[in-house]
């Protein structure tokens, strides 16, 4: 895998949404933020979520629907459980995946972090093809950018958010990552892993 000059992952499927910005001038990309989604939920495999991120969810096609009426997000990248990746904003934009959030008092976290999606819900496991493409994805990312933090997004929004929930892997998650392209520079023990284990503090 390989992030191309314009930000986008050239072995991704791109579908893009509207709902992303610039990052603001001197940011720098250091965190990595891990998330679950599923549309309708519990449900997988549909068309829920690019509808979402593309802002083209029908309000009426399901009575969950109702509650995201006007909302505006989207991440970087989409992972399906078959292992589809799906780029929705390149990582050199902003995209609006973290929403009031914040790590190690920085405040808004969309401006230095790139959000990835899982389909999944916090009531079962993530596939095996999914943990295989995000430590992928993850060491194509951290071979491109500074990033040294990779967090849930529960961890940069405790009070809202519990994804990406009891079911994520955190310690299979870091042995594959030692197994895809182990490289000094970006050995997983030099990558912080959950924000359990770091003070994060908003003060």
């Amino acid at each position: 895998m390989q992030i191309d000059a314009a930000g986008y992952l050239e072995s991704a499927n791109r579908i893009t949404s509207p709902n992303c910005d610039a990052r603001p001038a001197g940011s720098v990309i250091s965190l990595l933020v891990i998330h679950y989604i599923s549309l309708p939920p519990d449900e997988f495999n549909g068309n829920g979520v690019i509808e979402l991120f593309t802002n083209q969810l029908d309000p009426l096609a399901h009575p969950y629907y109702q509650s995201l009426k006007d909302l505006k997000v989207s991440s970087h990248f989409f992972i399906r459980r078959n292992g589809e990746i799906i780029q929705f904003v390149s990582c050199a934009m902003r995209a609006w995946h973290a929403g009031t959030s914040c790590w190690q008092g920085l405040a808004h976290c969309n401006d230095f972090s790139i959000g990835i999606e899982l389909e999944g819900s916090g009531d079962i496991p993530f596939t095996p093809i999914q943990y295989t493409q995000l430590a992928k994805i993850t060491r194509t990312l951290l071979s491109a950018y500074p990033i040294d933090h990779i967090v849930g997004h529960a961890d940069i929004a405790p009070q809202r958010k519990t994804d990406p929930g009891p079911y994520f892997d955190w310690q299979g998650y870091q042995q594959l990552l030692a197994q895809t392209h182990p490289c000094r520079k970006i050995e997983p023990s030099g990558i912080q892993l959950q924000a359990s284990d770091i003070q994060n503090s908003c003060a």
